[in-house]
């Protein structure tokens, strides 16, 4: 357990205080103290090592397989005697255009807060050491603790979004450019970049109604167990700075889609006027090889074979209607 066990603290009136090391102690401490909680963060624990934390803090079997599970929606779900939240933390590699998404899942009931996390993307470390520092927020109990995850993944959400949208004018210069457009991987790549915002609006988009529900516009009623209602403010906060990444999703989706749109039409342009090119190259290529072929017939009874100047003639009829062909292709634009 000790490898899965992140972090295991007893938090009285803001502070972080010595406890047992066992985590069912220190339960039974925090609830025997007032204003005090007690916090477990786990890295993707298996089911035999997540069975007994599960059976000391009464947690919903449900509850407990999404967490084991992992791949779920962000969600929120009541339960008798916890409440179950999901986030998704997102990372974004601006090397590879890839985003990749994490899991947190968080418990919190009488006195205490489980924290699940799986993949790299989370920010609870960071959050704990934050929250750590500002005992005027932590002294709110777990109410504190779910607020900051929330407010630390939708910030990072707009910090991604921001770079999404650099990286779109990368490309969006790139296929607009005279040459760059023409490359045969740039549709592949514009695909792949939509694909890393439909990553994104996983992510971010389900979490809208669970944050609506913790900030009291949800349509459950106004308050959710288990949350202080004074938090409300708060998570309206973060919901207000959600909707303005959903907003920028929705933005980057559609931008994409038009610059794939763009694309397909440039290499459609691009390939009606190779093929008119073509056609008037064959266009010129047939008029001399109409000539000869009449000439390469070998008729007995064809009067200008015995001319003197049939050949030169003929030379200078079909540079003259080389040139004559050329001079209109290109007045056209075709050459």
């Amino acid at each position: 357990m000790r490898d899965v066990i992140v972090d295991c603290a007893i938090y009285r009136e803001g502070r972080r205080s010595e406890g047992p090391l066992d985590f069912s102690d220190a339960l039974d401490e925090a609830r025997t103290s007032d204003e005090a909680f007690v916090w477990i963060g786990l890295h993707e624990p298996t089911a035999a090592e997540f069975d007994k934390v599960s059976e000391e803090f009464g947690l919903h079997p449900l509850a407990v397989e999404d967490a084991l599970k992992a791949h779920q929606r962000p969600k929120l779900e009541v339960y008798d005697d916890s409440l179950f939240v999901v986030l998704k933390p997102v990372v974004y590699e601006p090397d590879s255009d890839a985003v990749s998404s994490g899991e947190v899942m968080i418990f919190m009931g009488d006195s205490f807060v489980v924290t699940v996390r799986h993949g790299e993307g989370a920010p609870l470390g960071v959050v704990r050491h934050r929250l750590e520092a500002d005992p005027d927020v932590l002294k709110h109990g777990p109410t504190a603790v779910l607020y900051s995850i929330a407010d630390a993944s939708v910030d990072h959400y707009l910090e991604v979004a921001d770079e999404l949208q650099a990286d779109l004018e990368v490309l969006e210069t790139e296929v607009f450019s005279p040459d760059g457009g023409g490359s045969r991987h740039t549709a592949s790549r514009i695909y792949n970049f939509k694909r890393q915002i439909l990553e994104f609006r996983r992510a971010t988009g389900p979490l809208s109604l669970p944050l609506a529900r913790l900030s009291g516009a949800g349509p459950f009623g106004p308050a959710v167990p288990f949350v202080d209602e004074t938090a409300q403010p708060f998570f309206r906060d973060v919901n207000d700075h959600l909707t303005r990444v959903n907003e920028s999703v929705e933005g980057l989706d559609r931008l994409v889609s038009d610059i794939l749109s763009a694309h397909l039409a440039q290499m459609s342009v691009r390939q009606n006027d190779d093929m008119r090119k073509i056609s008037a190259w064959a266009a010129m290529a047939a008029v001399p090889t109409m000539i000869a072929g009449v000439y390469g017939m070998n008729f007995d009874h064809m009067p200008e074979l015995h001319w003197t100047w049939t050949y030169p003639a003929v030379i200078i009829l079909m540079a003259v209607l080389e040139v004559a062909l050329y001079r209109m292709f290109k007045h056209r634009g075709w050459m």
